[in-house]
């Protein structure tokens, strides 16, 4: 019912925006490049906040006025892109799997990862010593996010179903304060929440654990297939400005580390270590076998996309999953070849 709701919601959103201009962003100034574009970021310790911090968009692209927004999920970030009010966003592996698929079938693509998830994300009980032990248990994700599908996958590796829990629909803020007032019993979420819940409570698996098992995670961007089609090159800049964030991470941990933990409100050395919880990867290696691949080669990443949307459609969040050669499409291996060589 309410990925039924969300389709609903966001067909409607899309119908409010069609008045505006055909690529969304205002328009294209006299150089070709977009008026605006419209950023959805998320409060997660990789390169994106880097980008945001040091402000290199707004000096690469001076005649475009760069807008970024905070969401807290994924799933909000669909819906957002749907309605044509960003341009390009961060969704989880999970958001974006049912973005790819029916009833969304959204018009984006992938032209970045900006980390695939290890420790960053993990499920912790207040009193439970494993996940087994979490039967009857109240626990918290946000619906749609990639902690949601890794809280399945968990559940379903203990021996539990869904229904031997109490699922409750959070944001990672709400969690936070829902934990402090004992309302629920575990949790599975991100930093810089996951690290208050640590404090007192017990983790029982972590992402990084679930990625060895075949359940693996990422943060993805999502680029609207319309402004990636008509302003390749400011793609192909703010593609640059991520690999130039992974490098300074490599090269000068410190300035990148008070670079996140301004964004985040965290000491350079809490937002050092959460860093350290995530992969980054630079342009190169995007472009591997095991992640985006090349146009000739798509990368192992539409296989684990397809793959994530099979598990989500047997506990009814997706209604159909199309074939790989769709999520290989959905992979924009051209912009990484523009941006990077290869």
């Amino acid at each position: 019912m309410k990925l039924k709701s969300l389709a609903a919601a966001a067909s409607l959103l899309l119908g409010l925006t069609a008045c505006s201009s055909a690529d969304g962003s205002g328009g294209a100034n006299p150089d070709g490049s977009p008026q605006e574009l419209r950023i959805a970021y998320q409060l997660i310790p990789n390169g994106d906040l880097i980008v945001k911090d040091q402000k290199w968009l707004e000096e690469a692209l001076p005649d475009t006025k760069i807008t970024w927004s905070k969401f807290d999920s994924g799933g909000d970030v669909n819906t957002a892109v749907i309605a044509g009010s960003v341009d390009i966003g961060l969704a989880g592996s999970s958001p974006v799997s049912r973005g790819l698929s029916a009833p969304l079938n959204i018009a984006y693509k992938v032209p970045w990862i900006f980390d695939v998830i290890g420790e960053n994300e993990a499920l912790v009980a207040r009193d439970a010593d494993s996940v087994a032990g979490l039967k009857g248990k109240k626990i918290a994700a946000p619906f749609s996010s990639t902690t949601h599908y890794s809280l399945l996958a968990a559940l379903q590796d203990a021996g539990l179903k869904e229904g031997d829990v109490s699922l409750v629909d959070l944001e990672p803020q709400d969690i936070q304060a829902a934990w402090t007032r004992g309302d629920i019993d575990a949790a599975y979420v991100w930093t810089p929440v996951l690290g208050e819940l640590q404090k007192d409570g017990r983790t029982l698996v972590t992402s990084k654990e679930l990625a060895a098992k075949g359940k693996v995670t990422a943060d993805l961007a999502v680029v609207r297939t319309e402004f990636a089609d008509t302003y390749p090159e400011a793609l192909t800049t703010w593609l640059r400005q991520q690999d130039r964030a992974v490098k300074l991470v490599r090269q000068d941990k410190a300035a990148a580390s008070a670079a996140v933990g301004r964004q985040l409100n965290l000491s350079p050395e809490e937002a050092g270590r959460q860093i350290d919880q995530l992969v980054l990867l630079d342009g190169e290696e995007q472009q591997g076998a095991d992640h985006l691949g090349t146009p000739a080669a798509p990368g192992a990443l539409a296989q684990t996309l397809r793959s994530t949307a099979e598990f989500l459609q047997t506990q009814g969040n997706v209604d159909a999953v199309p074939e790989l050669t769709a999520f290989q499409k959905a992979l924009a291996h051209d912009a990484l070849a523009e941006a990077f060589g290869g």
